[in-house]
């Protein structure tokens, strides 16, 4: 067989496992089935295979040679509640799950870079395949930080892909510094004093107060902070009472979510927001109590990994293919946490503009098959570039 049809032959393999994984969505913590299949090709291609870090996750080991150098590469593999509405051949079968982020080309093509580099003698060094459950849920990264990532896989830096509708195939983009947005969440519950909708004057309105506080909370984007800073604050939910014309109810509960691409905004907006819920309530007559809960940080990419990735996906598909310095994006991604603690980066690959290339999270989105030799090329020359023998 020559190198060609060695090639094509993995692409098709790839192709397959990347189908398989669709057809069968799991959401976080439940990745049994796609773990397996993970720790089926990988044992088959002869690494050494830890499973069950987070949960679910999995990390296979390649070693060559004698050499002292490391590098992490990280795939995410769980899917979304969502309804798939593709007329697929390898639709998802589950009911309201199914691949809409692309974890299951994520997982595929990092398997073909595994067994790829598994037969290459054009490295010296160690590989560590790092396979993360519940990414969609932000903390499966943590889990395995806390399971011992960091002792399991020592290495001197880590990288992560995500695919990129609208971004062609065959490119490649990323930016040095904060490229995705923290992700905060918070609750917020205001107990007023309900009543007869007739006499608003003999108790304390929840729904007049929750909806100054909604109002409110935008004055922190447009006030108090830096105008070419990104921040967003969204009220999500709101609830109270029970469906009716005349009853005012005692308690209206609200949620929403705070993203930043800086540190230190991240911080003034959760004293901004307590402030002025507390505020409000005081001014008003209610009480509120304020459940804030940090997420995840901002995934701030490293310079001199940044480098790294542009000079071999520049080495992939050409210079011109490369986009550096792309505007950051305000979702977030928890390999944010690893990026916290160790040197590394992450990079979006071009998933195109075609049918099924919707923006993730879509029922309709899928993965494009096409992007899968770009990734796995991509992991396999960034092995080689930096573990040269």
């Amino acid at each position: 067989m020559t190198a060609v049809e060695v090639v094509e032959d993995l692409n098709l393999e790839v192709r397959g496992w990347r189908h398989d994984i669709h057809r069968h969505p799991e959401l976080a913590y439940e990745e049994e089935r796609t773990s397996q299949l993970v720790i089926d090709v990988l044992q088959k291609s002869g690494l050494k295979v830890l499973k069950g870090i987070g949960g679910t996750g999995v990390v296979g080991v390649l070693r060559k040679g004698n050499g002292e150098r490391s590098i992490a590469l990280r795939a995410d593999m769980d899917a979304l509640p969502l309804s798939e509405e593709n007329d697929l051949p390898y639709k998802s079968v589950v009911r309201k799950k199914m691949h809409a982020c692309g974890h299951d080309g994520h997982t595929a093509m990092l398997l073909g870079a595994a067994k790829l580099l598994a037969r290459s003698v054009g490295f010296d060094g160690t590989v560590y395949f790092i396979f993360q459950p519940a990414e969609e849920h932000l903390d499966g990264a943590y889990r395995m930080i806390d399971d011992g990532l960091f002792d399991i896989a020592p290495a001197d830096a880590y990288y992560g892909m995500h695919n990129w509708p609208g971004l062609p195939v065959g490119k490649f983009a990323i930016c040095d510094g904060p490229m995705m947005a923290s992700f905060d969440k918070f609750d917020v519950c205001i107990e007023g004093v309900g009543g007869h909708g007739a006499l608003p004057h003999t108790g304390v309105d929840p729904i007049m107060v929750a909806s100054q506080v909604v109002t409110s909370l935008q004055s922190i984007v447009s006030r108090a902070v830096d105008p070419l800073q990104s921040v967003v604050i969204s009220v999500t939910h709101i609830s109270g009472g029970e469906p009716s014309y005349n009853v005012i109810p005692n308690e209206v509960l609200l949620k929403g979510a705070v993203r930043s691409l800086s540190p230190e905004n991240r911080v003034k907006v959760r004293e901004k927001i307590e402030q002025i819920v507390k505020g409000i309530c005081n001014s008003l007559g209610a009480i509120c109590k304020i459940t804030y809960k940090e997420v995840c940080p901002v995934l701030v990419n490293h310079s001199c990994d940044v480098e790294k990735v542009v000079s071999t996906a520049s080495e992939i598909v050409g210079k011109k293919n490369v986009i550096l310095n792309i505007n950051p994006v305000m979702g977030s991604e928890d390999f944010a946490a690893i990026l916290a603690e160790k040197p590394g980066a992450y990079v979006f690959i071009g998933n195109g503009d075609g049918v099924g290339s919707c923006m993730v999270h879509n029922p309709q989105y899928d993965f494009n098959d096409d992007v899968i030799p770009h990734g796995v090329k991509f992991w396999c020359q960034l092995v080689r570039s930096q573990l040269m023998g």
